[in-house]
């Protein structure tokens, strides 16, 4: 069966390349096709509140709606909407062009407000450890992180700590193959804990630059688990200095406020560092980003706008207001 499977990942993801080769895109251009389904509803919900009207009380409240349409979020748009609202008085704006200038740059504040920080490996290895409910895309953008290390020259050692989901180990050893890169399991184990000690020994052994590690979801509402991750940390810890570097959580776009409330929790337990949010191509409410951005007080590293391996880019935020506005 796991022949089968890796044979079939190997073929569509042929296909996907074949796909990139013929037509080479830009980041930005990625973006853009990534956020087309929440761009074309926002566009055309923005040119009928906007367009050839004056501004006004009526096209404020019409435009706060939108954007809670949008998943912006109730706090994240009074937020916004108050900035809005003393930005368009004091400028005296009286044109839909500029009430959208205006939008743009408020929204690009909001989301400046938590400015990444490069993720330096210089360590050897640097430890980031990936968290996230089950479903959110964790071992797919896993594989997608390793695939951008590598192709920056770095080594990679993928830990196969889910060991409390059957499939788990399975997903993670086919995209460790994708990506070229070695993943350390531990079959005959359901210590999450034991394989990210062994998975430290064969990156320091291997000068490894990078150990991505895999950890199970329900995180968030299993004692247990929490558990088990806080015997992962001191694992880190004890074996290699600083560790974990990154403690990532993956949020899931198309489940809007619903994964908001999931990653709130996330936060609270497990000391998140930065996200990462999948599925963007997926939902004509991309604006939680904003929200989930702005909520959380937390960067975002990286978003997801697709299946390919190539699909995870580095988030900027003018890039993304240009591509959900434009």
């Amino acid at each position: 069966m796991f022949e089968k499977a890796k044979s079939l990942f190997r073929r569509k993801e042929g296909e996907r390349e074949s796909e990139t080769t013929q037509q080479p895109k830009t980041f930005f251009t990625q973006l853009k096709q990534g956020l087309r389904k929440t761009r074309d509803q926002l566009s055309q919900r923005l040119q009928s509140v906007m367009g050839g009207r004056a501004i006004d009380d009526e096209v404020l409240e019409e435009l706060e709606e939108l954007l809670i349409g949008a998943d912006l979020g109730v706090a994240t748009t009074m937020q916004l909407m108050e900035q809005i609202r003393v930005q368009a008085k004091k400028a005296k704006i009286q044109d839909g062009g500029s009430l959208r200038e205006i939008l743009h740059d408020q929204i690009s504040a909001i989301l400046k407000q938590n400015p990444q920080m490069p993720w330096e490996v210089d360590q050897h290895p640097a430890v980031i450890l990936i968290a996230g409910v089950n479903g959110v895309g964790k071992t797919t953008t896993i594989g997608k992180l390793a695939h951008r290390f590598t192709s920056s020259g770095k080594k990679v050692v993928l830990c196969a700590a889910d060991t409390f989901r059957a499939a788990a180990t399975e997903q993670l050893e086919i995209w460790a193959e994708r990506a070229g890169v070695i993943v350390v399991t531990k079959d005959d184990s359901k210590d999450p804990a034991s394989v990210v000690f062994d998975a430290m020994q064969r990156a320091k052994s291997e000068q490894a630059d990078v150990v991505l590690v895999d950890t199970a979801g329900r995180l968030h509402n299993n004692p247990n688990l929490m558990n088990e991750l806080a015997k992962i940390r001191r694992v880190t810890e004890r074996e290699v200095a600083g560790a974990p570097h990154h403690v990532v959580l993956i949020i899931d776009a198309v489940t809007g406020q619903n994964g908001l409330h999931q990653a709130k929790q996330f936060v609270d337990k497990i000391g998140v560092s930065d996200l990462i949010i999948t599925k963007l191509d997926g939902t004509a409410k991309g604006g939680v980003a904003v929200a989930i951005s702005n909520e959380l007080q937390l960067p975002i590293q990286f978003i997801g706008v697709g299946e390919k391996i190539d699909d995870l880019i580095p988030f900027n935020a003018d890039e993304f207001v240009d591509a959900l506005l434009d």
